[in-house]
């Protein structure tokens, strides 16, 4: 289970035109705003990538809007782990448990799922804050994250299983984010 000692939201490659290709973009976005969101509301830290953003964008900016100061961690690997920026941050941070999310989910959210697991860290996949260009590519990718061993979530569930309990001073906060 996630716990608020533990957990680092990490978002993978939300740039440009290949984040508007996505399916259900619209949600997409939406629940990856609501996970940004909490995570500032809970005080947990937070990590972006962007995939050679020369050539694909900055990151979209209804998500840089909501990210404030977190700094996007450029790469040209698919895996984040790869990137020797990316692992020493994330080292750094000291937590085990990545809440992950990203585009595309069967390329660069898989690659860094397994290599962060075979790296000794849990992995939270949020089934609805990943996508793909095909709906058969999300579903690929999820599927092979999950048989792989990462933990299977979806937004509100990480939210909820932060704030553990609705007696905690952060839970108005968080139920104004998922209404």
């Amino acid at each position: 289970m996630l716990s608020r000692t533990a957990a680092v939201l990490i978002l993978i490659d939300f740039q440009g035109k290949l984040a508007q290709v996505m399916v259900d973009k619209e949600d997409l976005f939406a629940n990856n705003i609501k996970l940004i969101q909490g995570f500032k509301a809970l005080n947990l830290p937070i990590m972006v990538t962007e995939q050679m953003p020369e050539k694909l964008g900055p990151t979209i900016p209804q998500l840089m809007q909501e990210l404030g100061g977190v700094q996007p961690i450029t790469k040209e690997t698919f895996s984040c782990w790869a990137d020797a920026s990316f692992h020493d941050h994330l080292e750094s941070l000291t937590r085990r448990h990545v809440v992950l999310t990203g585009i595309e989910c069967h390329i660069c959210v898989y690659q860094t799922a397994l290599d962060l697991m075979s790296n000794g860290y849990t992995v939270h996949l949020v089934t609805d804050a990943v996508s793909s260009r095909t709906p058969e590519n999300r579903e690929v990718g999820i599927q092979a994250i999950k048989s792989a061993g990462a933990q299977i979530t979806s937004t509100e569930m990480v939210l909820f299983e932060l704030l553990r309990t609705a007696a905690d001073p952060k839970a108005k906060d968080i139920f104004k984010i998922v209404k």
